[in-house]
């Protein structure tokens, strides 16, 4: 039935402050509408924290918003073990331990700090985001909560959910890409997965982050209203998606204040605008000052041997005293904490004291199917994939690919079942101390000879260009594993492959014309061989059960169905910053240090601007509004199958909606996951915006009806002198796609002019 466009906006505003005030669930999560919780759940856990607080004598309170760093702690108690942090509770009252573990990607165990425990490691979260597939994240978080409890932790440092805006970014390969609808959608589906283990999940790290390279010296400066409008929007959908017991600020300045004592990120956005009721932990060595950062916002000081000082050590006791922080506002702290302690259930079901067994087959089973599910395919000219179980002959080169497949460093390493065949550290660089280059036990190789037995299969290293065109010209078929390696606090200095791999392929390339390239990578890679390959499958960094995976879509078991979640440039000029910004800084600040100048004066050269010029505008946004052609656009890849698109339909509404028919015309089952893009705002000329998607599975011939409600946010400017979302009334080009840029369909919709709530 057909809304009236007049009736749009009458209930948009309740609407939204009541999904606001008590949360979204995830009922139907692929498209971009949320569903309202009741409020009984909320009142209930703001009543029993405050109980809780309430009954907390001042000295535990302010123990509790101290929070300890295992590996550099001198006072240790005897249930405190090697990981990322550790809160003492309070027995009497029930009020639990904080046993914290990095978990972007599977319970962390960064350079084997713990000997001998393993855990599942999921691919890369762009592998997740990229299978378009929201209920596949939440397994995900479901099964890395599953194995957090089980080894006593209840607090996990995940959803990640800051946007990739430039292409060299160390750590985008935990973050979900550059869409904010997408990225809040599968952020906030892992988040809610985390805690239906009745443990607490963060959102991180708040906010605009992009970049690894001085984060904790540069300044992010960028348009409220375009922040509101991009970055936050991405978190503000992860937290009423996920409803996560905390909220970590980041390293970075945002325009000029420290994230972690920024009062217009904290108290004016997430806990008024918003009415978030969590608490806001520091991130480890992020903290700047006391009362600035306790009256601006954050709750809790997180791993105090990483600060400069025991800002809610001593320093708070004497705030306390003097009145510059009130007796009210460490209550408060306390009772967000609670909060979140209640909310997620811990506090009725605390974890194990003794770590428990762990199913860890059905769990490599949930790795292997984001593996398959996220790896994209990009160019199959002449459908040569799959291949054909057949075939002859067959060299595997290069990138370990006989031992195991990449995994990105830093805090989100998991120590993964099966070890790590290859381990190699760092001999510098800010990533030097807890990261090293590591792959996980699942070889690519094995794998292919399982799928072709009758083939015979070598290995070359690749280490040779020369020597790998010579096998390649003597095989049927060439598959060349290339890969880079990124890490947190680090990033990549260049889009190219490293080590001489563009030869490499190229060699290849050149000795045999059916030659595949699987690329292991965190974020896009430039491609100079492409127009000489047949084959390319973006396989990310897959997890523990990658080589697998991979193998079974390269020969067919596996329909390949990922899309990208982030735009490839074409080259490193399309970057809105083609250098990463504060580098050269950066390096000259080492060579100052190096000739003796103090530890002040370099930190005080390493205080960067970065301009965000491109505001909202991030990724394929800013492409197609400048009319520049990527290498690869957003939302794109290929299946072994096709789909056509039909019978669009819209209706306008409080939550408008579109819908449509799509048809499985090829000749074997696959997936498929259409796009639905809206051209809106004003400011600066508007811009095409993502406002839903589904996947879809269909046999041959099957065809499914699929609907799509669009949250009016996603239409809207952000108002900051009126501090809400403006809608202006008009019609609205919808385009069904299937990627960014495409017009498979295309309608209008019209909207009714109105405001809704921040």
């Amino acid at each position: 039935m057909k809304r009236p466009p007049s009736a749009v906006m009458t209930v948009l505003l309740a609407a939204r402050a009541g999904a606001t005030a008590e949360g979204a669930a995830a009922q139907d999560p692929s498209d971009a509408s949320v569903a309202t919780r009741g409020p009984e759940r909320q009142n209930s856990a703001e009543r029993q924290a405050a109980a809780l607080a309430s009954r907390m004598t001042p000295a535990e309170r302010q123990a509790y918003v101290f929070g300890y760093f295992p590996p550099m702690s001198k006072d240790r108690p005897a249930d405190m073990i090697p990981s990322a942090g550790y809160v003492p509770g309070v027995p009497r009252l029930g009020v639990p331990t904080l046993r914290e573990s990095d978990a972007s990607l599977g319970v962390a165990n960064q350079i084997e700090q713990r000997k001998g425990d393993v855990a599942t490691a999921l691919p890369a979260s762009l592998a997740i985001a990229a299978s378009f597939d929201p209920d596949l994240a939440y397994r995900g978080g479901a099964m890395i909560g599953a194995e957090a409890r089980a080894k006593t932790f209840n607090v996990l440092l995940a959803g990640g959910v800051n946007l990739t805006r430039d292409p060299w970014g160390g750590r985008t390969f935990e973050y979900f890409g550059e869409d904010p609808l997408l990225s809040g959608v599968m952020a906030g589906e892992s988040i809610r997965g985390v805690q239906s283990n009745h443990i607490v999940s963060t959102v991180k790290h708040f906010a605009l982050n992009p970049q690894e390279t001085l984060r904790t010296t540069v300044n992010a400066r960028i348009d409220q209203a375009a922040l509101r409008e991009s970055d936050l929007l991405a978190f503000e959908i992860a937290i009423e998606r996920g409803r996560p017991g905390s909220v970590m600020c980041s390293y970075n300045k945002v325009n000029g204040d420290w994230a972690c004592e920024n009062d217009v990120l904290l108290n004016q956005v997430l806990k008024r605008d918003w009415g978030y009721k969590g608490w806001v932990m520091s991130d480890w060595g992020a903290v700047h000052s006391t009362v600035k950062a306790i009256n601006a916002g954050l709750d809790q000081q997180s791993g105090r041997e990483l600060d400069k000082g025991p800002f809610f050590g001593k320093p708070l006791d004497d705030a306390l005293a003097a009145g510059t922080v009130s007796s009210a506002r460490l209550t408060d702290m306390n009772q967000r904490i609670l909060w979140g302690v209640v909310s997620t259930g811990l506090i009725n079901d605390p974890v194990p004291t003794a770590p428990q067994s762990i199913d860890y087959d059905a769990h490599a089973r949930v790795a292997q199917e984001v593996a398959e599910k996220g790896s994209v395919l990009l160019k199959n000219e002449g459908n040569l994939l799959p291949l054909a179980r057949t075939v002859k002959s067959i060299v595997v080169i290069g990138s370990h690919a006989d031992v195991g497949v990449l995994s990105g460093g830093g805090s989100s390493q998991v120590r993964s079942v099966g070890g790590a065949p290859v381990e190699i550290p760092l001999k510098e660089g800010a990533a030097a101390s807890f990261a090293r280059v590591t792959w996980h036990a699942s070889s690519p190789l094995a794998a292919i000879r399982r799928m072709a037995p009758n083939a015979a299969i070598s290995f070359v290293d690749g280490t040779d260009p020369a020597a790998a065109a010579v096998a390649a010209r003597k095989a049927d078929l060439a598959i060349v594993f290339a890969s880079q390696w990124r890490t947190e606090a680090q990033d990549v200095e260049t889009m190219s492959l490293p080590d001489g791999q563009d030869a490499l392929i190229g060699a290849v390339a050149g000795a045999n014309r059916r030659t595949v390239v699987v690329l292991e990578t965190g974020g896009p890679v430039l491609m100079p061989w492409l127009a000489r390959i047949p084959a390319v499958l973006q396989a990310w960094y897959p997890g523990q059960r990658g080589g697998e995976a991979i193998a079974n879509i390269l020969f067919g078991a596996t329909n390949p169905s990922g899309r990208l979640p982030m735009t490839f440039p074409a080259s490193e000029a399309q970057a809105p910053r083609p250098v990463v910004p504060g580098l050269s800084a950066m390096k000259e600040a080492d060579r100052a240090q190096q000739k003796g100048s103090t530890y002040g004066m370099v930190e005080r050269s390493l205080l960067v601007d970065v301009d965000y010029a491109e505001g909202a505008d991030v990724g394929y946004r800013s492409y197609l509004k400048h009319g520049v052609r990527p290498l690869f656009p957003f939302g794109y890849g290929l299946s072994y199958t096709r789909f056509s698109y039909g019978d669009l339909r819209i209706e306008p509404g409080a939550t408008p909606r579109i819908s449509f028919t799509v048809t499985n015309i090829g000749k074997v089952a696959g997936a498929d996951s259409p796009q639905a893009y809206v051209q809106a705002g004003q400011r600066n000329g508007g811009s095409t915006r993502l406002v839903g998607f589904k996947r879809v599975v269909l046999a041959p011939g099957e065809n499914q009806r699929v609907s799509i409600d669009i949250d009016p946010r996603l239409l809207a400017d952000f108002d900051v002198k009126a501090n809400d979302w403006h809608v202006a009334a008009g019609n609205y080009p919808v385009t069904i796609a299937r990627f960014a840029g495409d017009r498979a369909l295309s309608a209008n919709l019209e909207m009714a002019e109105g405001r809704l709530h921040p």
